[in-house]
């Protein structure tokens, strides 16, 4: 049995949590997670180093790494093959609460003195503060 994820630190959510082509039938959909967006948007629009990006998200620079990897492949494919894109769920940490279902399936939100604390996995619903949804 593998250890359980240590939730990634998410500053934000983004401003709108889906995307999708316009102008033809939609082929499917894919699904980029919190995380990744974060290490997307650290690395590149941020143009932080992947050290930077990992020390704000709690994590080591090898699984920033990976997160990044994972989250180039799904936006890409997306825009390659016309893809619905949505941004949600994942393990993660926002705002100093963690976001998810714990290990024994039930619902829980643990407060947090920051980001630095706390270890779980979950799926989020998604549903932050101040997201929008433009389809």
């Amino acid at each position: 049995m593998p250890r359980p994820k240590r939730p990634r630190c998410v500053l934000s959510g983004p401003i709108i949590s889906e995307f999708k082509p316009e102008g033809f039938e939609l082929k499917g959909e894919t699904t980029l997670s919190l995380e990744e967006f974060e290490a997307i948007r650290h690395i590149d629009y941020e143009g932080l180093d992947q050290s930077q990006a990992a020390e704000i998200m709690n994590v080591s620079r090898q699984t920033v790494g990976r997160i990044l990897r994972s989250g180039r492949y799904t936006l890409s494919s997306a825009l390659v093959n016309g893809l619905r894109l949505k941004v949600e769920g994942g393990c993660y940490t926002m705002g100093g609460v963690r976001h998810g279902h714990g290990p024994h399936g039930h619902r829980r939100r643990h407060g947090r003195q920051g980001c630095r604390q706390g270890t779980g996995q979950g799926q989020s619903s998604g549903n932050g503060p101040g997201w929008g949804k433009k389809s």
